[in-house]
C-alpha cells in the first residue's frame, strides 16, 4: 500500500503525520443524540501536518492519469488543508479548506478551483461557511456567471479533504449505518445539498502485496436523484474501500474527479 492515499489524513507515520493531542469532545456522547444534516461530525482521530503525492488512475486501473498533491498545517484547534489534482492532459482540480478541530470537524472556509487544459479556472467557488457566503464564477465556453449568494451553511457543511475525515470518522457518527451531512456543489451555479454516506458489506481489494479486508462505504445524495435532473449531474457513483483499523485506512476511491464526472481511481 503506498505511504498517501487520496487523504493522507488515513495513514501514520509513514506518510508524516505530526500526531496532536485532541482536546476532550464537547459534542454528546455517540448513541446519546442522533446526529441531523449540518451537526459538526465528532472527532475521534488526531489529525496533524501531513504532506504527500499519490498517483491517479483511469477506472480500470491501467493507466495513470494523474497526480494528486496533499499538504495538511495544524496549529492548536484550526486546520487548513490543500489538495491539487493534476492531469496529464493539463488540466486540475483544486480545493482548499480551514476547519476548526476540537472534538468536532467545523467548517470555517474554503475554495474550490476548476481549470481547463490550458490552465485557464473554469470554476472557482469561494465557500465561507462562518459568515453564510457564496462567491464565485463558471464558465462554459463564452457563457460566464458569477454569484454572490447569501446562504444557510452549519458548521457540518463538507467538501474536498473535508468529507475524507468524515470517512475516517465514520464509526464514530454513523447512525443506522449511515452518517448524513451538508455540501456545496457548483453545477455550475453553487447548490447546497445533504449527501449521506452509507455503509455497504464486507468487500476486498488487491492492490500490489496481497489481498486487503475492507468495509465499502458509498455516497450519494439524501434526495431521490430520479426527479431533480441537477442532482443527477453531480450525483456519479462514489465508493469508498476502507480497511478497518486504529485509525481506519482508505484502501481505494472509486469515483467522480470533479463535478464533470469524470472516473477515477485513487488506490
Amino acid at each position: 500500500m503506498p505511504a498517501y492515499r487520496c487523504c493522507p489524513a488515513f495513514t501514520t507515520g509513514v506518510a508524516g503525520v505530526v500526531a496532536m493531542v485532541m482536546t476532550a469532545l464537547s459534542a454528546p456522547l455517540h448513541g446519546v443524540f442522533a446526529r441531523e444534516s449540518g451537526d459538526p461530525i465528532q472527532l475521534k482521530w488526531m489529525e496533524g501536518d501531513v504532506a504527500g503525492m499519490t498517483a491517479i488512475w483511469s477506472p480500470d486501473a491501467t493507466k495513470v492519469i494523474g497526480f494528486v498533491e496533499y499538504h495538511q498545517h495544524r496549529l492548536g484547534d484550526r486546520l487548513e488543508a490543500t489538495r491539487v489534482a493534476r492531469f496529464a492532459d493539463g488540466s486540475s482540480d483544486e480545493d482548499q479548506v480551514e476547519a476548526s478541530v476540537g472534538g468536532t470537524l467545523e467548517a470555517l472556509r474554503g475554495r474550490s478551483i476548476i481549470r481547463d487544459q490550458r490552465g485557464t479556472s473554469v470554476v472557482d467557488l469561494t465557500i465561507d461557511v462562518s459568515a453564510g457566503h457564496i462567491t464565485g464564477f463558471s464558465a462554459n465556453g463564452g457563457d460566464r456567471k458569477t454569484y454572490d449568494e447569501n446562504v444557510h451553511l452549519p458548521a457540518g457543511t463538507y467538501w474536498g479533504p473535508l468529507i475524507f475525515i468524515v470517512v475516517k470518522n465514520f464509526d464514530q457518527n454513523e447512525t443506522d449505518g449511515r452518517v448524513v451531512f451538508r455540501t456545496v456543489a457548483a453545477t455550475p451555479s453553487p447548490r447546497v445539498l445533504d449527501m449521506e454516506l452509507v455503509r455497504g458489506g464486507p468487500a476486498a481489494v488487491t492492490p500490489p502485496g496481497g489481498k486487503v479486508d475492507v468495509v465499502l462505504l458509498s455516497l450519494r445524495p439524501t434526495i431521490n436523484w430520479l426527479v431533480d435532473p441537477i442532482v443527477q449531474r453531480i450525483a456519479p457513483s462514489t465508493q469508498f474501500f476502507i480497511q478497518p483499523g486504529a485509525p481506519p485506512a482508505l484502501a481505494r476511491y472509486e469515483g467522480p474527479r470533479n463535478y464533470a464526472g469524470q472516473e477515477i481511481r485513487l488506490e
